[in-house]
């Protein structure tokens, strides 16, 4: 079965613990994800190239979903700069655990339902008591 791949792209090392915390509460991960940390100060062209990289590694014909931290940041403008990689990409933005265990649940769905499950998931962990 073609799955598509999870890249996180966040500041710092943001997306390997969210990586780590859905192992801890789901035990199983059925989806290829992997995080890339951009610091500050990132040299960009690198960034662009280890983005590319980690998306063509992800990608199992179905693929990749782009996670990022913020809209406008550097790790999701690193996202617009990188040159084609002949890989089928969304991106969905305001990465939180919510989102990333809602779209680790759902390893059957098509790129572009999973972006909008995604989008779901993360807006319906928020709350306000």
């Amino acid at each position: 079965m073609k799955a598509v791949g999870i890249l996180l792209l966040t500041h710092e090392s943001m997306g390997d613990a969210l990586i780590e915390t859905s192992r801890h509460l789901l035990g199983k991960i059925s989806l290829k994800v992997d995080a890339l940390a951009i610091p500050p100060g990132a040299d960009i062209d690198f960034a662009m190239e280890a983005t590319a990289a980690r998306i063509r590694a992800l990608d199992s014909g179905a693929g990749v979903l782009v996670l990022t931290d913020v809209f406008g940041a550097t790790p999701s403008n690193v996202l617009d700069r990188i040159a084609p990689t002949g890989v089928a990409t969304k991106r969905v933005s305001g990465l939180n655990l919510p989102m990333l265990l809602r779209v680790l649940n759902y390893p059957e769905q098509s790129l572009a339902d999973l972006a909008q499950t995604a989008e779901q998931g993360g807006r319906a962990g928020i709350r306000i008591d």
